[in-house]
């Protein structure tokens, strides 16, 4: 089995530079590095971070000499979802690097026993699980909850939300050291929401270990996976808790005004919210039809809550990076583990514009 020292000496045989040449390539000077060599000194995080950033190569792999599982996946898929998993790669290799520099991802599995119902069931009991962590974690499954950034601070999960274009609705990706989703913009503030739940229902399931693609969530063809029924019902429930809308209808019955407001309170489809109230006989078949027709922006005129709408739709339609990751890769640059590279390269600023700026930020500070 290949050693850190073994790799760092085939970059090294690789790069046609002299050994003096390469130390001064990756901060060192000859003593350190003839030590490294030898053994009698190990080559420090901050080594192996400037040895990646020079010589074009991950931490993860001069650590443990392997790809990514996420890596492995992307090369023998194409089509549509290249942009997707091109992404979800990039940020997965940051992540799995931060990792070997001691700056690991908070995952928090919502932990289900093995379990031999339906996958209907499993997906509701996942969620059942999953919200309770929620609420043990001062949280609401609510519209004044973002749920990227709910789903990063509860789960511990990277979400990225990026410009794909049409036909992709969004990814999971789990590796030991990244679990990663990433969905589309959209228009569809509740169709983006759904897609991040439902991708998190794969997660929690671990379903396809390593990346689980969802063309379109709404694919009459996948409908009758079990995976995917599982995420659905998943979805579903985390989103629209039967607690929550029971104690909203409180034994009445919802009139058009009612459904409306509670739609956007969720913001999640008519059809969707019209579905599920059917399904727990909260709303009666011919109101379940007549709700359900209405689009989110009828719901939201409905309700005199325009306004709100409109900004769902401006955030759905918007780029955002996956905080957690840029908040722990500034962690390991500050806490000098880690050049400011990988950082420059996630926020997507030039390393020497950001090192710049860095300093004359430091610089004010001291004045």
């Amino acid at each position: 089995m290949s050693t850190v020292v073994d790799r760092v000496r085939e970059l090294l045989s690789q790069s046609g530079l002299t050994q003096h040449e390469f130390a001064a390539r990756i901060g060192l000077d000859d003593s350190k590095l003839s030590k490294s060599f030898a053994g009698i000194r190990r080559f420090s995080s901050t080594d192996l971070a400037y040895v990646a950033e020079r010589f074009e190569v991950t931490v993860d792999w001069l650590v443990t000499g392997q790809s990514t599982p996420i890596a492995l996946a992307a090369r023998t898929t194409g089509g549509s979802a290249e942009a997707a998993i091109a992404e979800a790669l990039r940020l997965s290799t940051i992540r799995s690097d931060i990792a070997s520099l001691g700056f690991g991802q908070r995952w928090r599995p919502a932990v289900l026993s093995a379990y031999r119902g339906s996958a209907i069931d499993r997906g509701r009991r996942l969620a059942d699980h999953a919200l309770c962590m929620v609420s043990d974690s001062g949280f609401s499954i609510n519209v004044d909850s973002p749920l990227p950034g709910l789903v990063e601070e509860v789960f511990g999960v990277d979400v990225a939300i990026i410009e794909l274009g049409p036909g992709f609705d969004g990814l999971a990706a789990s590796a030991e050291d990244a679990k990663l989703i990433l969905v589309a913009t959209s228009h569809l503030p509740a169709r983006q929401r759904f897609t991040v739940a439902h991708e998190l229902g794969h997660l929690l399931a671990g379903d396809d270990q390593v990346l689980h693609l969802d063309k379109n969530i709404a694919d009459e063809r996948q409908l009758g996976e079990a995976s995917e029924v599982c995420a659905n019902a998943f979805a579903a429930s985390f989103l629209m808790p039967e607690s929550v809308l029971r104690d909203a209808i409180d034994g009445t019955t919802i009139d058009r005004v009612g459904f409306s407001n509670l739609v956007c309170d969720l913001a999640v489809s008519p059809t969707a919210l019209a579905h599920r109230l059917r399904s727990l006989d909260l709303l009666d078949a011919e109101a379940s039809a007549d709700f359900g027709s209405m689009t989110m922006a009828n719901a939201a005129a409905e309700a005199a809550r325009v306004r709100d709408y409109a900004q769902l739709v401006a955030q759905a339609k918007s780029p955002r990076l996956p905080m957690q990751l840029v908040r722990d890769t500034y962690a390991a640059y500050d806490a000098g583990e880690s050049t400011q590279r990988p950082y420059a390269n996630l926020i997507g600023v030039e390393v020497d514009i950001l090192r710049d700026a860095m300093d004359t930020d430091r610089g004010a500070i001291e004045a």
